[in-house]
């Protein structure tokens, strides 16, 4: 690839459509061991999930009150991960992204990352902040006192994978079956909820997404296709189940 290629100034940027959560770990594999190997410049992916929790380096047993069982009757796996913070859950609705970026200062880059998270929101009519100062539990981005955006990383040989994800229309319910980020009395929202409604496309808010992170690490964004990351994103997303998340019939009280 030609230094011009790899230009420090340029951020790809790629859409994946719906990709089942296990190939995306395979997908974040295969583009991190071509940035370690500096085969690709900084890249960040973009995509939705289908029904998932997902467990984080710090997610305990009392995360999940009422065993996976529970759970995947509901048509939410469950899958464990390398990255940073607790359980969280991902569903369709939610954008997702995953920047697989070199990586010098760990707290810089988590704040950095809140940071274009904020200013995107912003841009769509929606007051965010940061609460890091709170404690680690607190990494992420919030409207007032309601949780919007998690964030949970993974950095090896001084890449990054896995990211964040923002609550844009998605369904809530499933947050309060579980003691999300670690948080018993964590209130999630999302662009929707905030917007009475009047939410922007998945589309509008994907591009302010990609164009603020951009734009908060300083580099032009260059949108590629997964062709030219080397990603097979069609049978990925075949593979994507849209399982229905079945409801509760009454409520759940988590102790």
């Amino acid at each position: 690839m030609s230094p011009a290629v790899r230009s420090p100034e340029e951020l790809w940027v790629c859409h994946l459509g719906t990709v089942a959560y296990r190939d995306a770990l395979a997908i974040q594999e295969h583009v991190r061991a071509q940035r370690q190997a500096d085969e690709l410049p900084d890249t960040l992916l973009l995509l939705e999930h289908p029904p998932v929790y997902t467990r984080g380096r710090r997610s305990g047993a009392d995360d999940l009150p009422l065993g996976e069982d529970f759970y995947r009757a509901k048509g939410i796996d469950v899958i464990g991960t390398d990255r940073g913070g607790r359980l969280t859950y991902h569903g369709p609705g939610q954008l997702v992204g995953y920047p697989i970026m070199r990586v010098d200062d760990v707290h810089r880059y988590l704040r950095t990352m809140e940071d274009a998270i904020i200013a995107a929101l912003a841009d769509a009519g929606v007051h965010a902040r940061s609460r890091h100062s709170e404690g680690i539990d607190y990494t992420g981005v919030w409207v007032r006192e309601r949780k919007i955006a998690s964030i949970g990383v993974h950095v090896s040989r001084g890449v990054s994978t896995h990211g964040f994800a923002v609550n844009v229309s998605n369904d809530l319910d499933p947050f309060s079956w579980v003691v999300a980020c670690g948080l018993p009395d964590v209130s999630m929202t999302s662009l929707a909820r905030e917007s009475a409604g009047e939410c922007e496309s998945s589309s509008c808010i994907r591009k302010r997404i990609a164009h603020a992170f951009s734009q908060a690490h300083g580099r032009r964004q260059r949108l590629v296709s997964p062709s030219r990351l080397g990603i097979d994103a069609a049978n990925a997303d075949r593979r994507a189940e849209r399982a229905p998340i079945k409801t509760i019939s009454s409520p759940l009280v988590l102790a």
